[in-house]
Formats: structure tokens, sequence, C-alpha cells
């Protein structure tokens, strides 16, 4: 299915707020409201929209220290890959998880308390993950730009 004009204006409004009744939705997007909740439903089910969850502030809940992390894997074969794969997926501080091309294998974002709750993750876990031989830790000084929504 492609997306047309309205399919695209909800889940322009969906990003900016997941919260909208579907009545508020129809009303921004000009369509009745079951004309919209069937296309809402049916971008869901063709997996448009991933999920719909609340952004926490950092901050609020002890996370306020963002840093990123460049992995590098002493091997480059399928079989280290899905090792390290399976592995960071059980670490909750990681955020996000991207296998990249360039100097590292992959990027990491963790979000943590501060430094030494970073220093302690880095020495107790992030180490001792299969395959890994070298990290570069980079702390974020200022957040510019996090989590924008897609512009399509």
């Amino acid at each position: 299915m492609s997306l047309d004009r309205i399919d695209r204006r909800i889940l322009r409004h969906l990003q900016r707020d997941g919260r909208l009744t579907n009545a508020d939705l129809a009303k921004q997007v000009h369509v009745s409201p079951a004309t919209c909740h069937r296309r809402t439903q049916r971008l869901f089910e063709e997996g448009y929209v991933r999920s719909v969850r609340a952004e926490i502030a950092p901050d609020r809940v002890e996370r306020g220290t963002l840093v990123v992390v460049g992995v590098v894997l002493d091997r480059s074969t399928s079989q280290s890959f899905g090792a390290f794969e399976q592995a960071i997926t059980r670490l909750p501080y990681v955020l996000d998880c991207h296998l990249v091309a360039g100097d590292f294998d992959y990027f990491l974002k963790i979000r943590v308390r501060d430094i030494a709750d970073f220093s302690r993750l880095l020495g107790e876990q992030l180490i001792a993950l299969p395959g890994v031989r070298q990290t570069r830790t980079f702390f974020v000084m200022k957040e510019v730009i996090d989590n924008a929504p897609l512009d399509f």
C-alpha cells in the first residue's frame, strides 16, 4: 500500500502527539472519525506505526547523562556480530545500538545517572560483551536534536 496525503497527515499528527483521541485526530486531518479510525488501524496493522509510547524526561528518572559509545569487535564475522547483538539487548541502559560502516562496528546510545555510573557499566558490562576489542566514549555535552519526528 502506498500512503496518500491523508495517511501522511495522520502519521505526522501521531508523531507529534500519540495521545490524540480519534475524534481530535479526525478533526485535524479533516476526515470523519470512522474514516480516521479505519485508516489509523490500517497504518498500525501494516507496520507504518511501530508503537505509541510516552517520552520520559531522563533527568527526572536519574538518567540525565547521555553517552555515545563506539565499539570495535575483534572479528568482523556474522557469528561475532550475532553474539554481540544478542548480548547487547540484555543491557537496559542501552537505548540504541546500530551496526555501522567505518572505523567502528557499532554505535551505542546509553543513558546513565552520571560519569561514575557509566564507568561502572563500562568496566563491568560493556567491555565484557562478546568480541569487544575496543570502545571509544563520547559524553554528550548538549542535546541539540533528540528523537526528532521523521520528515516524509
